[in-house]
């Protein structure tokens, strides 16, 4: 069965860091495109970050340059950096596959930046 586990999420005054892990199983995972997305109370969940297979990556435009995706296929894990931190990036972090989530979601992780 395909999972997804998300991990490394906590609270950080804005302007700093956190660096999330996720660790995904039962998927051919150097295959797969996988991203990052997020839900924040009463907004839709949106794509911050994905990445192909071949390591292109993309951003969403509001964590463009603070953001950065990454994969360890060795490992089955993509992983998402995040720097300068800001309040609107509080919200539950997912990964799943990108362009198109066709896994079920997890837990996600949740990442609470504090002014």
């Amino acid at each position: 069965q395909a999972q997804l586990v998300e991990s490394g999420g906590g609270l950080v005054q804005a302007g700093g860091s956190l660096g999330l892990s996720c660790a995904a199983s039962g998927i051919i995972f150097s295959l797969k495109g996988m991203g990052w997305y997020r839900q924040a109370p009463g907004k839709q969940r949106e794509l911050v970050a994905g990445i192909t297979g071949n390591g292109y990556t993309n951003y969403a435009d509001s964590v463009k340059d603070r953001f950065t995706i990454s994969r360890d296929n060795a490992k089955n894990t993509v992983f998402l950096q995040m720097n300068n931190l800001k309040p609107e990036d509080t919200a539950v972090y997912y990964c799943n596959n990108y362009p198109i989530p066709m896994m079920n979601w997890g837990q996600g992780t949740q990442v609470t930046v504090s002014s």
